[in-house]
C-alpha cells in the first residue's frame, strides 16, 4: 500500500502529536541489532494485562534483511517452512527461509505482487498491482488467473487475500497499485472500492462489502465467523476515519454483514493506518500499522472486545505481518525497507 496524500502534511501533523506524548522506550532508528539488549525486549509495549500475556520475556526483536523499498503480503508456506513476501516497487517476491533465517529472491517479475497467501491445497495466491488481477502459482509451476474483471470492468488493483477452509477467496480491491507506476499503473479506477469473494469451485466473482473507502487488509476471526477488514479511507477522504471494520460472517464466507467499526487507529501519539492484520487463537487481531513515527509504527494488538493491549514498536513502518514456524508462533512483519521477526507466547489462528 503506498499513499496518496501529501505526506509533509500528514507527518507534520502526527509528529506534532507524539511530540506532545509520554516518552517511550528508546527503540529509534538509531537501534544497533547488532548489539544484544536487555529481556525483556523493550519493543513491547504493554498497554493492558491481556496484552502481557502475549510477551515472552527472553525472546528478542531480530532484523533480516535491509534492502526492500516496500515489503507487503507476508505468507506463511509450511511444507516448505518458508515465508513469500513482496518487494512491490521492486517487482519481485522474496522467500525467507524460516530453518535458515535466510532470504533469497523467490520471483522476478512478480506483476507488482502486494498480498499473497496459500490455499488449503498449498497454492500460492497474489494479489497483483500491474495485472490488476488475482492469479495462483499452481503445484506444477503453472500460473492460472482467478481474477481480473467485474461485470466487465477492469478490477482495480487487488491488495490484500485470504482463504476461507471452503475455498473461497476473500480480497481487497483498493486500487493503490493504479495511483503510480512505482506500484503498477497510473489509470483510472473503473469499478468502486470493495471488497469481494471469489467462489472457489465456479470462479464467479461476487461483492462482499463496500464500507470501507480503501479496504487493504483482512482476516478472520478464528472460528471463521467474522471478518476485519483495514480501511485506510483518509489516504485519499480525509475527513473519512481510520478503523478496522468487523463484520458477522456467513458460514460459506460469501456473505458479511452488520458492519462496524471495530476500532480506531487514532492514539496519544496520534492518527496513523493498520495495513496488513492477523488473528491469533485467542481472536486477538495484530495490525501492522504506521506512519506516525516511534511509539506508533510497528504492530498494534487488540483484545477480542476491541482494546488496544499491546504495541510492538520497530524502527520503521510495519506494512504487513502473519504468524510462522511449527506452532505458528513466531511473528513476521513486514517493515519498509527490512522484515522483523520474535517469538510470542501465543499462535496464529490460521495456516496462513
Amino acid at each position: 500500500m503506498k499513499f496518496e496524500m501529501d505526506r509533509r502534511s500528514f507527518m507534520a501533523g502526527t509528529a506534532a502529536a507524539a511530540a506532545s506524548a509520554t516518552a517511550l522506550p528508546a527503540l529509534a532508528q538509531e537501534r544497533d541489532f547488532s548489539q544484544p539488549h536487555r529481556y525483556p525486549d523493550q519493543a513491547w509495549k504493554i498497554l493492558d494485562p491481556r496484552g502481557a500475556k502475549l510477551r515472552i520475556g527472553n525472546a528478542p526483536l531480530e532484523r533480516y534483511y535491509v534492502g526492500t523499498y516496500w515489503a507487503e503480503g507476508p505468507a506463511w508456506n509450511a511444507v516448505g517452512r518458508y515465508v513469500v513476501y513482496s518487494d512491490i516497487p521492486k517487482n519481485r517476491q522474496l522467500r525467507f527461509d524460516e530453518v535458515t533465517n535466510t532470504i533469497s529472491l523467490l520471483r522476478s517479475p512478480s506483476h507488482y505482487s502486494n498480498g499473497n497467501t496459500f490455499d488449503f491445497e498449498g497454492r500460492q495466491i497474489s494479489c497483483e498491482h500491474q495485472t490488476a488481477r488475482v492469479s495462483r502459482y499452481e503445484r506444477d509451476g503453472s500460473y492460472t488467473v482467478l481474477a481480473d474483471t467485474f461485470e466487465g470492468k477492469r478490477l482495480n488493483a487487488p491488495n490484500d487475500a485470504i482463504v476461507h477452509p471452503n475455498g473461497n477467496i476473500l480480497f481487497t480491491d483498493p486500487g493503490y497499485g493504479s495511483h503510480w507506476y512505482y506500484e503498477g499503473n497510473e489509470r483510472e479506477l473503473e469499478l468502486p472500492t470493495r471488497t469481494y469473494c471469489l467462489d472457489g469451485k465456479t470462479g464467479k466473482l461476487s461483492i462482499l462489502a463496500e464500507d470501507a473507502k480503501k479496504p487493504n487488509g483482512l482476516c478472520f476471526s478464528p472460528d471463521y465467523k467474522k471478518l476485519y477488514i483495514a480501511d485506510t479511507a483518509p489516504t485519499h477522504f480525509p475527513d473519512a476515519p481510520s478503523v478496522i471494520w468487523v463484520y458477522d460472517l456467513s458460514d460459506d464466507g460469501k456473505t458479511a454483514s452488520n458492519g462496524k467499526h471495530f476500532i480506531s487507529m487514532t492514539t496519544d501519539q496520534g492518527t496513523g493506518f493498520a495495513d496488513g492484520i492477523r488473528a491469533d487463537i485467542h481472536g486477538n487481531i495484530w495490525a501492522g500499522s504506521g506512519w506516525v513515527g516511534e511509539g506508533y509504527d510497528g504492530v498494534h494488538i487488540f483484545a477480542p472486545d476491541g482494546t488496544r493491549i499491546a504495541q510492538i514498536m520497530v524502527p520503521e513502518i510495519c506494512a504487513n505481518l502473519c504468524f510462522i514456524g511449527e506452532h505458528r508462533n513466531r511473528l513476521f512483519m513486514c517493515g519498509s525497507q527490512s522484515v522483523y521477526t520474535i517469538y510470542t507466547a501465543t499462535q496464529g489462528a490460521h495456516i496462513t
